[in-house]
């Protein structure tokens, strides 16, 4: 019995001994890691003072394959590159480690660098939030209170701005309004001149025809007057007349006699029945 007791203390001893060993071997080779990560990262760090900042990513990037949780080269990654200018590729970085980092000082820095990158892309009221961040984890950064009363002054200037536009717009808007109103009543004018004009024409036309009747109707008058003239022209007086056109006159009237006297015995001749013989 006291053998079998001393068999399970043994293996009980061995495993215990076995894991113990298996732990320490493996969290020397994380230990080994670690370094090696950290290693990469200086090395990008050196790159990064020499304002080398492609090899500074790259070295950065090369620790990150090997430890991609590994906050400070995601951060460093970051500014390397913005400092290449590519500041949305650099965004993602630092909003990773405001997340995942439980140094507040950290946090802090990853805010201050996330509203740098809005501020660039003057998207200032969210720049404005990332400082204000930044500050809630490190509230003595002189640097970043500066850059969140910059953006402040842009963020008012752009509305500012913003509103004179609008008042431009609308001021442009009421003159456009105002200069239709005025072609308007021009028009309208124009409308009622003409409209004038042609009652003047109308009126004119009226004139005239008023005038024309009225001198159809005086030629009317005219030639009726000449006619009355005629008609009551008064005949010749024959004692002022002369001998010889006193016995023209007289032949005249006697030849005027004749020929009427003729007419009737003509009618007389005319009308008389001509017997008809009987043939029997």
């Amino acid at each position: 019995m006291k053998k079998k007791n001393s068999m399970k203390k043994f293996l009980i001893i061995f495993l215990l001994i076995n894991t113990t060993l298996i732990f320490a071997q493996k969290k020397e080779q994380k230990r080994k890691v670690e370094i090696d990560e950290k290693e990469i990262v200086r090395t990008g760090n050196d790159f990064y003072d020499q304002e080398n900042y492609v090899e500074a990513e790259a070295n950065y990037r090369k620790a990150l394959k090997k430890n991609p949780n590994y906050e400070k080269a995601n951060y460093n990654l970051g500014n390397a590159i913005y400092q290449q200018n590519k500041f949305k590729e650099a965004l993602p970085m630092y909003e990773l480690v405001s997340k995942t980092s439980e140094d507040k000082l950290t946090k802090a820095e990853a805010f201050h660098n996330m509203g740098n990158v809005k501020l660039k892309e003057k998207k200032y009221a969210e720049a404005i939030e990332a400082y204000k961040n930044a500050l809630r984890n490190s509230s003595k950064d002189d640097e970043t209170r500066y850059n969140l009363a910059l953006a402040q002054k842009l963020l008012k200037k752009e509305q500012n701005q913003k509103e004179d536009n609008k008042d431009n717009k609308d001021k442009d808007k009421k003159e456009n309004d105002k200069n239709e109103d005025k072609d308007k009543d021009n028009k309208d004018n124009k409308d009622k001149d003409d409209k004038n004009k042609d009652k003047d024409k109308d009126k004119d036309k009226k004139g005239d025809n008023k005038d024309e009747n009225k001198d159809q109707n005086k030629d009317k008058k005219d030639d009726k007057g000449d006619k009355d003239k005629d008609q009551k022209q008064p005949k010749p007086n024959p004692s002022q007349l002369s001998p010889q056109q006193v016995k023209q006159l007289l032949e005249a009237m006697n030849n005027e006699e004749n020929k009427t006297q003729k007419k009737v015995n003509t009618k007389k001749a005319k009308g008389k029945k001509v017997k008809q013989e009987k043939d029997w």
